[in-house]
């Protein structure tokens, strides 16, 4: 539950409130489209880390929905249904390991088959984009996370900048193998990917995916 500082009034609580709704719609928005790009380009070039990037943006969209179904509901009646959102925070956390599990086997079935995957200019693009938006989004969504002292808005911070980490894993293996040719280096990314979705879906089920408070600037005023 919030537990907002008692420095904020009612009407600056309110405030930020629709501003962290605001960030997690553009999340849910931006990351149906980066995923279906993702899904559609990697299946198409035969990359296994661009199609789990895009799962994982599709995971992502749905921990943001939970996120603003939790701002909106607190916005109307002032707080939300907390069995209701554990209970649905966990099935969240199922999709991580489901996403992990997809990754590795076709990991695995890639190196065992020295499949060699196609070059994707789009999928490059594609996470030059996020790398760049998405560190301003989670900026933004921890600024206000630790103004209203909500550990909601910090986690799904948390989990936008696990994006940004994701987006330069497989940015690297889709940019080596460009410039090598060695197939391996897409699968060992998709790796990389998974080993971060079992930790997301870990954290997400203990109900621990909270921002760590190592951003001494992000409380200061507007």
């Amino acid at each position: 539950m919030s537990t907002a500082p008692t420095t904020l009034d009612p009407g600056g609580v309110e405030r930020l409130t629709r501003r962290g709704l605001r960030l997690t719609q553009f999340t849910v928005a931006y990351n149906v489209i980066e995923g279906a790009v993702a899904i559609t380009v990697g299946l198409l070039a035969g990359l296994v880390s661009l199609v789990g990037f895009g799962l994982d943006s599709g995971i992502e969209s749905a921990s943001a929905v939970l996120v603003s179904l939790r701002l909106a509901a607190r916005l109307r009646h002032g707080e939300a249904d907390e069995v209701k959102e554990r209970r649905t925070l966990k099935a969240v956390a199922v999709t991580f390991f489901v996403l992990a599990a997809y990754v590795i086997i076709e990991g695995v079935r890639s190196l065992l088959g020295g499949e060699a995957p196609d070059n994707s200019t789009i999928g490059i693009v594609l996470l030059i984009a996020s790398i760049v938006i998405m560190p301003v989004l989670a900026r933004a969504k921890r600024r206000v996370g630790t103004q209203l002292g909500d550990p909601l808005i910090l986690a799904d911070a948390a989990e936008t900048r696990i994006c940004v980490l994701l987006s330069i894993s497989t940015l690297l293996g889709l940019g080596l193998y460009a410039l090598t040719g060695a197939a391996w280096l897409d699968p060992v990314a998709g790796f990389v990917i998974a080993a971060f979705a079992i930790h997301e879906g870990r954290e997400a089920w203990e109900g621990e995916l909270v921002e760590d408070d190592d951003d001494d600037d992000d409380d200061d005023d507007d």
